[in-house]
């Protein structure tokens, strides 16, 4: 049996096709906003609470207080910031988040907000079987809706992870946006081997992640290495360019990470902030991904 090429003896047909499965498309930036608005903000909260370790076959009762962290103080403090200033955001949801805390769900969704499919178990879809990422993607919303009253109409995979399926599931399931990729600082359409797939992406990025900041394993010698202050000026430049620019700013949040006293102050400075700015749009990631595929 002959070994498997290497990427650099790749045939040009190979590794384009590697490139072209999920590629971006047209640019969805709107010549405008709702109500003369100068910029659309789309905060959003990953519910990812204990199956960050339940992914990994994990059993740590330390690990796993620290996920509980996310539903019995990350996500009320979230809560009340964003009912104190009137701002609707998107929380993306692990099904067994759901399945764990069903009251958390349905008093997020009854306060105005969006609740989207983020994996069953936080898994990582690029180790799934077709099938397999398939049959727990359908499984996810079905929960979803159980749970919260109300059928998901979006995704952000779990870690953010794509297989070469993820996008034709996706379509196949009539999701109407995806906001788990980085080609764009603004939406634009994702395309599925060349051809258009009726699927927005509201692009994330790293930067735009508190995790990457503040993130810890013991085990790992991983530590967080970034002062809140200055997660807060990163945010902020990010959000000063998108309002300069007449973009978008997307920011993605954990309640079990910034949840805490010392961090979540960033989420209402950022809010406030952006008033200060002048005229902006909260909007839910779904409603963002509606109107920039209306005609301008």
């Amino acid at each position: 049996m002959s070994e498997p090429l290497q990427p650099w003896q790749w045939p040009e047909e190979h590794w384009r096709g590697i490139v072209n499965r999920v590629r971006a498309g047209r640019s969805l930036k709107p010549s405008h906003w709702p109500d003369g608005a100068r910029c659309a903000i789309a905060l959003s909260f990953d519910s990812d609470h204990e199956t960050n370790e339940l992914r990994e076959g994990g059993e740590s009762i330390g690990r796993l207080s620290q996920g509980q962290y996310g539903n019995r103080q990350g996500i009320p403090r979230i809560l009340e910031i964003l009912a104190r200033h009137g701002v609707r955001a998107s929380f993306y949801v692990p099904a067994v988040t759901a399945l764990l805390y069903p009251d958390e769900q349905r008093r997020i969704a009854d306060e105005g907000h969006e609740i989207a499919l983020h994996g069953w178990i936080h898994e990582r879809n690029s180790v799934l079987p077709e099938a397999a990422e398939r049959e727990l993607m359908l499984r996810s919303a079905d929960t979803l809706e159980k749970v919260a009253g109300k059928r998901p109409v979006g995704i952000r995979t779990p870690s953010w992870d794509f297989s070469p399926a993820t996008l034709a599931i996706a379509r196949d399931m009539g999701l109407e946006y995806d906001s788990s990729l980085m080609a764009d600082v603004d939406c634009y359409e994702l395309l599925l081997d060349g051809a258009p797939s009726g699927i927005v992406e509201l692009p994330v990025e790293w930067i735009r992640d508190d995790a990457v900041y503040f993130n810890m394993n013991r085990f790992a010698g991983l530590r967080p290495y970034t002062p809140p202050a200055s997660v807060f000026d990163i945010f902020r430049r990010e959000l000063d360019a998108a309002y300069r620019e007449g973009g978008i700013f997307q920011l993605t949040m954990h309640p079990h990470i910034s949840g805490y006293r010392s961090r979540i102050w960033i989420l209402e400075e950022l809010i406030l902030h952006a008033r200060n700015l002048g005229r902006v749009w909260f909007a839910t990631h779904a409603e963002i991904a509606r109107y920039v595929q209306q005609p301008q």
